[in-house]
């Protein structure tokens, strides 16, 4: 990453990298469509890039571009994909790798043994080492992402291996880190997770004259396009899918404890998701709950930030017996890669985004819930807002802990410089912010949210479950290049 910590966002939100989407059907039907409405359900995971490949007969079909699912598919561009079998999607927020056209996912590869096209959700931690390990051997790479890097291990696998499936499950003992992975060859969809689960996959089955299987990060893109919800990929689980049916294979499975990234609960994830069992809203309306319990105070009004501030902020209103109300509005047609090039231009930004409701807050004390503050320069604008419209005091709550680490394994937080707590304490913060006061969930109550341990909370304890890269930042395969 080069300067802010969100470089097209100004924001002061991070951000996890993807979301995946693949169809596996018995018949040839209009499967782009599907996998359309399937991506604008995950559109909230990636908003930089998007692309879809079409599998007509062992022919790959495919359009890829910068820019949203509605923006690059239109219905000319649609009606261009044919009808298929199978079909990848991929909607994109790079962690590893620059915002252009090259690193557009699905990749797609032609090798000896045929074709495959690839999309990818998360980070490989060991990526940089494993880059180099290729090109000293003779690979020769078009994109600075980590998911060509998947595609490069996993062609190196299946040219020694007798089968796609086996090729991904030898590539899995090189792979340190995030992946879920959903795969397409000339005859199969592969649908695959890491060891550790950090990033969710889960599928479904649409039933009737012929049967089709969904594969996508949420459940909530199995429902726009009409899939019933079967389970979650197991941390470590390959599934085939294929004219022989369904098939899995659990070489990895609970070889290493569970680390599913505890912010897809909190943030990354839409609040009608199931997760690996746990409801996204309810764990959102818990973490409302326990802040109100550990940081009470007066008020008039509990509001929350949108979207992902509203479901805690319900949680604090319920225990707390303080009413809750709606203190601001959204302006939904402005997407997270809003450009702001000026300093004048990015101190608009929020007002442009959201707008208070003067009536629901002026000369009443308000408690301000957000999901987290990571640099403070938009808490900073939030509160000022509510300032402006007349609020008598704001009171912030933060659904998550502080953010005191990087994450290696899909969000862009990648280095310490630029966390607010980890130079400020909480009455700092406050001060820096313009709040009265400030409250953070605490770090041992995250487990309260999801019913269990097997979670990943690295950037708030620092505890990592894999080795900690030498070479960490967004764009570090660029920045190699460029050097020489």
């Amino acid at each position: 990453m080069t300067g802010d910590i969100l470089v097209n966002n100004q924001s002061d939100k991070i951000h996890e990298e993807c979301g995946v989407c693949g169809i596996y059907s018995d018949t040839p039907y209009d499967i782009a469509t599907d996998i359309y409405y399937g991506l604008y359900a995950l559109q909230h995971r990636g908003q930089e890039s998007c692309g879809i490949v079409v599998n007509d007969d062992g022919l790959f079909f495919s359009h890829k571009d910068l820019g949203q699912v509605s923006t690059v598919f239109d219905s000319e561009e649609l009606g261009k994909l044919p009808d298929g079998c199978m079909a990848v999607g991929h909607v994109r927020y790079g962690t590893t790798g620059g915002n252009n056209r090259v690193n557009t996912q699905p990749i797609e590869v032609n090798h000896q043994k045929g074709k495959m096209a690839l999309a990818h959700n998360g980070n490989i931690s060991n990526a940089y080492d494993l880059r180099n390990e290729l090109e000293l051997g003779g690979a020769i790479f078009h994109t600075t992402s980590d998911t060509e890097i998947i595609a490069y291990i996993i062609t190196r696998e299946r040219l020694k291996t007798a089968s796609i499936e086996q090729a991904v499950l030898g590539s899995m003992k090189y792979l340190e880190g995030a992946y879920s992975i959903v795969l397409m060859s000339a005859s199969k969809m592969i649908a695959a997770r890491d060891p550790h689960g950090y990033r969710p996959l889960c599928y479904g089955i649409i039933e009737g004259k012929t049967v089709k299987y969904v594969i996508a990060s949420e459940s909530c893109a199995l429902e726009s396009v009409g899939a019933t919800f079967v389970r979650d990929l197991r941390p470590g689980e390959v599934m085939v899918f294929s004219s022989e049916g369904v098939k899995s294979f659990t070489d990895y499975c609970d070889t290493e404890k569970g680390q599913i990234c505890i912010f897809e609960y909190i943030y990354f994830s839409r609040p009608d998701s199931v997760i690996d069992g746990v409801s996204v809203h309810e764990a959102r309306l818990r973490a409302g709950e326990i802040l109100a319990k550990e940081h009470p105070v007066e008020a008039d009004i509990v509001v929350g930030v949108p979207d992902s501030g509203l479901d805690a902020a319900l949680g604090y209103s319920r225990y707390s017996g303080i009413p809750y109300g709606i203190g601001f509005i959204k302006n939904k047609y402005i997407g997270r890669t809003f450009i702001s090039p000026t300093q004048n231009e990015r101190n608009s930004q929020v007002r442009i985004k959201l707008n208070p409701i003067s009536s629901a807050v002026k000369d009443k004390r308000v408690i301000l819930v957000d999901d987290s503050i990571v640099r403070g320069t938009t808490s900073g604008r939030i509160v000022k807002l509510l300032r402006d419209a007349g609020a008598k005091e704001v009171h912030m709550r933060i659904s998550s802990p502080p953010f005191l680490n990087p994450c290696y394994y899909g969000t862009d937080i990648d280095t310490r410089d630029k966390l607010i707590a980890c130079h400020n304490s909480v009455e700092e913060i406050a001060r820096i912010i313009g709040a009265d006061s400030l409250g953070y969930l605490p770090v041992d109550s995250l487990s309260s949210l999801v019913g269990h341990g097997f979670y990943c909370d690295a950037c708030f304890t620092g505890k990592y479950a894999t080795r900690i890269p030498e070479v960490v930042s967004k764009n570090r395969f660029e920045k190699r290049l460029s050097e020489r």
